[in-house]
């Protein structure tokens, strides 16, 4: 797997502003249906996996569950991550070829 193009476009997306990063605030946002895209670490909690999957389930959103939180966190300069939501739709479905190109 070469998630190399994957994890730069989505620096990207977080440099574009159209990322939003951690439960509280993916949430939140879907709450407000401003979500097109959801991206889990394969290390998030079961219990974090099926209330998100709730959550897109009933919106019709699609999700990704791509890399460690490690390898997520490094690509957006943070430590560590597990839970991204893309804003823009356009961004969204790039992000969604690109994975399923690299996997």
């Amino acid at each position: 797997m070469n998630n190399k193009a994957f994890l730069l476009f989505l620096g990207l997306i977080k440099k574009s502003g159209n990322l939003i990063e951690g439960y509280n605030m993916c949430e939140e946002a879907l709450s407000r249906r401003k979500i097109h895209l959801i991206v889990l670490s394969k290390d998030v909690s079961e219990n974090t996996r099926k209330k998100f999957i709730k959550y897109t389930d009933a919106q019709n959103i699609p999700v990704i569950t791509a890399c460690d939180k490690e390898e997520l966190g490094k690509a957006l300069g943070r430590k560590e991550i597990n839970v991204l939501g893309v804003t823009d739709a356009k961004m969204g479905k790039k992000l969604s070829e690109l994975w399923c190109e690299s996997n």
